[in-house]
């Protein structure tokens, strides 16, 4: 089976992107742009605050849609090992489970104590990868009429359960959403994500896994994939615009899921046009060194990094450039850019040393 270069360079590119935002740099490239074209161009590394889109928004929806995509290669490989369903489904459930703890943990530890939390990424994917795993071997058809009742699913439950003081659809803090994460929880997340958005970003799993499924046996695959990602991007921006469902990421409403979906897909399908099909292989090697080892250091930068590392290697950085008198925000910028260097570097040895951590 021949790697999907593409994939591997996009999963890469996707950890860089979170790996340096873990740094700090945007902050400080957003303030140190005040007043200039290009802090336009850095607002676009923050969340929108609710109804609208920005390009960060779309890094989360494309590390699970990856996460599917990989899915299908994995099982494809186990397939041709001679894996039974039953053996892929163990191997599956336990990656999941370890998600789910590793997801828990990554939010577990505050300076006031423990708090257990639902809201991080991993443990969002180990729901939508045991969901895209089960219906796995249904149809093409019978998945995407799947995906279609997890949207109306979402919807309903957001404007048709009138639970009070939650029966806001799209209000933050009076959703749905927030009323489940009381039930889970008992609290509200403050910058108004919620612990359901696992189940309409199921479908960026799902897709992945469909996307991956046709990359391995489908023919016309880039016009098969364009025209997905016209459906997806007028069907999501159309029920935005006609004021029926709007935008939001923080609580992945139906329009948001298949807007980001458009995206996610186009941007593979360039990828994988540029790099496996129009053979552009060089230069990959900076990205796919760090998506190889991507569960490993997103849990480094997001445990080790925010809680030691970051402030550790900030704290020499900023104290060494202060003695020639260094500009406090090009030192800021100078310092994320090592932190950035250190975990790059890291991954390099691992990948060196032939050692990959994977689930």
């Amino acid at each position: 089976m021949k790697r999907l270069l593409s994939l591997d360079f996009m999963r890469g590119f996707i950890m860089v992107l979170l790996a340096l935002e873990s740094t700090e740099l945007y902050e400080h490239l957003f303030k140190a742009t005040e007043g200039n074209f290009l802090n336009g161009i850095f607002l676009q590394f923050f969340h929108h605050p609710w109804n609208g889109l920005r390009f960060w928004d779309l890094v989360q929806p494309g590390f699970m849609y990856m996460a599917g995509a990989a899915m299908a290669y994995s099982l494809h490989k186990q397939k041709e090992h001679g894996f039974t369903w039953e053996q892929s489904f163990k191997k599956t459930l336990k990656r999941c489970g370890w998600l789910f703890f590793w997801g828990v943990l990554d939010y577990a530890v505050r300076k006031d104590g423990l708090s257990f939390e639902l809201w991080d990424v991993l443990t969002q994917l180990s729901f939508t990868t045991l969901v895209a795993f089960l219906i796995f071997q249904w149809s093409n058809m019978a998945q995407i009429i799947f995906c279609i009742g997890l949207l109306l699913l979402t919807e309903v439950l957001y404007r048709f359960t009138h639970i009070p003081n939650f029966d806001q659809p799209f209000t933050d803090q009076h959703n749905f959403g927030n009323y489940m994460d009381v039930l889970l929880m008992n609290k509200i997340n403050p910058g108004g994500w919620v612990a359901i958005n696992c189940i309409p970003t199921a479908v960026h799993t799902i897709a992945g896994a469909l996307t991956g499924k046709l990359l391995l046996e489908g023919k016309n695959k880039l016009k098969t994939m364009a025209i997905w990602v016209l459906v997806c991007l007028v069907l999501g921006y159309g029920l935005d615009t006609a004021g029926l469902t709007p935008i939001i990421k923080r609580i992945a409403t139906s329009s948001f899921t298949l807007v980001s979906l458009g995206w996610c897909l186009l941007g593979l399908a360039l990828c994988y046009w540029w790099i496996d099909i129009k053979d552009h292989k060089k230069h990959l090697k900076f990205f796919t060194i760090v998506g190889m080892n991507s569960l490993f250091i997103y849990l480094f930068f997001e445990i080790v990094g925010s809680r030691w590392f970051n402030g550790y290697i900030r704290a020499i950085g900023t104290g060494l450039l202060g003695f020639i008198n260094t500009p406090e925000m090009l030192s800021q910028i100078i310092s994320s850019l090592c932190i950035f260097a250190l975990e790059w570097g890291l991954c390099y040895f691992l990948y060196k040393k032939k050692i990959f951590f994977k689930l």
